[in-house]
């Protein structure tokens, strides 16, 4: 019981201290980022904690470094094209794609079946790295007339630096874990280490997780873009004012439909007169001759 508590009192320990070098790591993360100011806890005159100076502790994870803003940008457009060029402008937005070095997320298009042209609309998702979003959004501009822009951006730089801290704390804490179980003597005391060491991995893992998301996304931003092919140009109107070029289309069709009502209506009485027609025979053929006699 007496080594469980020394064990105890060590881990508490070393949680204080990697608390301490966390913070100092996201001081000296935040230094770097303005460009001039020191590392925290450096004296002036002193070397930042880095291998080889006299102040590096090898247990400690170096400085965080982050070269600018993290800013994670989105844009959404919506192009209208001209009628018949859907397929050439979404090959073009493919071809910007690769020449941006970027890649497509994914493409859904379709064509309107309630419309007797059958216009076709389509929307297009891709990534294009972040140092080519302006470009990309300009060559974009060009293929067709923009109907909705909606660009917007999200800093994340604090939330980037506080990952980072976190875990350096968490790997503190894991170095720390695995001095003591390589000391520990008892199955209670390895068994405890163990369980704490599982938790402090895990932690590790997924703050790992989000750093690589964060940094992908300010890495490659997401261009979403709408492309909608417009409908066929009405007819104009015709120039026969008096009307006489109507008036023959009109007679043409009427006369067209008389003949189509009159074969329509023979079709329809057709077998019910050649029905009648062989009985009258029939009948006359027998009943004509009695006749004839009285």
């Amino acid at each position: 019981m007496k080594r469980f508590l020394v064990v105890i009192a060590i881990l508490a320990a070393a949680a204080a201290c990697g608390a301490q070098s966390a913070q100092s790591t996201a001081g000296s993360s935040l230094a770097l980022k303005s460009g001039s100011a020191p590392a925290v806890g450096v004296a002036p005159g002193k070397t930042a904690n880095v291998p080889g100076s006299t102040d590096y502790a090898p247990n400690q994870p170096s400085a965080v470094t982050i070269q600018g803003p993290q800013v994670i940008k989105q844009a959404q457009l919506s192009i209208s094209v001209g009628s018949g060029m859907f397929d050439a402008r979404l090959a073009d937005v493919r071809a910007l794609v690769e020449r941006e070095q970027g890649f497509i997320a994914g493409t859904d298009a379709q064509a309107n079946p309630q419309a007797d042209n059958q216009i076709r609309t389509g929307v297009i998702s891709f990534m294009v790295p972040a140092a080519k979003f302006d470009e990309t959004i300009d060559a974009l501009t060009k293929l067709g007339k923009v109907q909705n822009e909606h660009i917007s951006g999200q800093d994340v730089s604090a939330q980037y630096v506080d990952l980072q801290a976190r875990l350096a704390n968490e790997e503190v804490q894991r170095l720390a874990m695995l001095t003591l179980l390589g000391r520990a003597q008892s199955v209670a005391d390895i068994i405890a280490i163990q369980t704490q060491l599982g938790q402090i991995t895990q932690q590790i893992e997924q703050l790992k997780g989000q750093i690589q998301y964060l940094d992908h996304n300010t890495t490659y931003s997401t261009v979403t873009v709408d492309i909608a092919e417009l409908g066929v140009t009405a007819t104009a109107p015709s120039s026969d004012s008096w009307g006489f070029v109507s008036a023959l289309g009109d007679s043409a069709h009427n006369f067209v439909t008389t003949i189509n009502y009159i074969v329509t209506g023979l079709g329809a009485i057709g077998p019910v007169a050649i029905l009648l027609g062989a009985g009258y025979l029939l009948w006359r053929r027998r009943g004509y001759p009695g006749l004839k006699r009285a």
